[in-house]
């Protein structure tokens, strides 16, 4: 591996995280916005390590005798890129070599985020699950091995009103021990669609005329067996995918502050926020 394939600072440390590996928890909270990295680790016990570069802010230290680091990501799928393999190189390829260590070292990595739901009955203020990511942009299918669920992807092609040249759609999977260790503190489970960005990638119009009028309706009105999608947002599925490719183990859970069906916000978004650190926290020290 050359110095231009995994760039490393003068001290040693990754190169947009800015951490070396000993001042990594293998497990790990990551959250989109660097100002909640402080709101999780605040409940910790003790802080021993306090990294930052750009967006990216690391926290680690010891909560109820286990060691947790909280990492910000930033906002969207060429973040998770970023952050994912730094993360994965840090605890899996020899530093000093560049060569990959041969026994594997897998990471258990917990998204607490926020999203809109999709469907009219899902409460904002209420906590849900990711089951899946539907990944509505190409990031994933730049990385050889990813899997996806042909005859969903298939039956969301066939129902959506897309112009030709997107990205066709691909949904993986959370990580099933994590789901079912996290899945009886959150409120509801569903599909997460991640897109690619905020504006034209979800539909929106400002000044730019969006190619996707559809968007929303589509993605509402979407039925594949019974099952439908639930909430939107601009991570879940690019960390599903990474972290299956990596050897990881991954569950993204969501905040839900606003509901884009009924056109509400959340009136106490940091006390939704607060409640799902609580409870993940409440999980993670027994995995």
């Amino acid at each position: 591996m050359t110095k231009a394939e995994l760039i490393l600072n003068p001290d040693g440390s990754v190169y947009h995280l800015n951490t070396r590996p000993e001042q990594v928890a293998s497990k790990i909270i990551v959250v989109g916005d660097p100002d909640r990295v402080s709101r999780v680790s605040s409940h910790f016990d003790r802080i021993d390590e306090r990294c930052q570069k750009r967006e990216f802010i690391t926290h680690t230290g010891i909560y109820k005798n286990q060691r947790i680091s909280v990492i910000s990501t930033g906002i969207g799928a060429g973040n998770i890129d970023i952050v994912f393999n730094e993360l994965d190189a840090l605890f899996n390829i020899d530093l000093s070599t560049g060569e990959a260590i041969a026994t594997l070292s897998k990471l258990d990595i917990i998204r607490i985020g926020t999203s809109g739901a999709i469907q009219p009955d899902i409460e904002v203020g209420s906590h849900l699950i990711s089951t899946h990511g539907l990944h509505l942009g190409g990031l994933l299918r730049s990385y050889a091995g990813i899997k996806g669920n042909s005859r969903f992807e298939d039956a969301l092609k066939a129902h959506r009103r897309l112009p030709i040249g997107l990205a066709d759609p691909i949904l993986v999977k959370g990580n099933s021990d994590l789901l079912n260790a996290f899945k009886s503190e959150m409120d509801i489970q569903g599909i997460s669609v991640t897109a690619d960005g905020f504006y034209g990638p979800q539909g929106r119009e400002i000044r730019l005329k969006s190619q996707l009028p559809h968007f929303y309706e589509d993605l509402q009105s979407f039925d594949f067996e019974g099952l439908r999608l639930t909430n939107l947002e601009m991570e879940t599925a690019v960390i599903y995918g990474l972290s299956e490719l990596l050897g990881h183990r991954a569950i993204s859970l969501n905040a839900i502050l606003a509901n884009r069906e009924n056109g509400t916000f959340s009136s106490n978004p940091d006390q939704t926020i607060d409640a799902l650190i609580e409870k993940t926290l409440g999980v993670i020290t027994n995995l």
